[in-house]
């Protein structure tokens, strides 16, 4: 698992759908699919039940997403506080 796919996982969990996360960020639906695939595949966990017209997170879902929030945040914090660094 690495921080591009938590963040697609995340846009998904904000967003509702694969579509609107895609345009969100920019990539196709089928990209936001694939790597929600390759992310329950990596974790062996299903991570949301999908169909033709809805999106439910389960369970371990719903713990990436809070968790993974929490990791975005770090990892921005972490960008931020390097590159002040090269500032002073």
């Amino acid at each position: 698992m690495d921080l591009e796919q938590l963040r697609i996982f995340a846009a998904l969990a904000e967003s509702g759908s694969f579509t609107a996360a895609g345009k969100r960020l920019y990539k196709s639906h089928s990209s936001v699919s694939r790597t929600v695939a390759e992310l329950e595949r990596e974790l062996g966990v299903t991570l949301a039940v999908r169909d033709r017209r809805s999106f439910a997170l389960t369970e371990a879902g719903r713990t990436l997403y809070e968790r993974g929030k929490e990791l975005l945040a770090a990892a921005a914090a972490l960008e931020k506080s390097v590159k002040e660094a090269e500032t002073k």
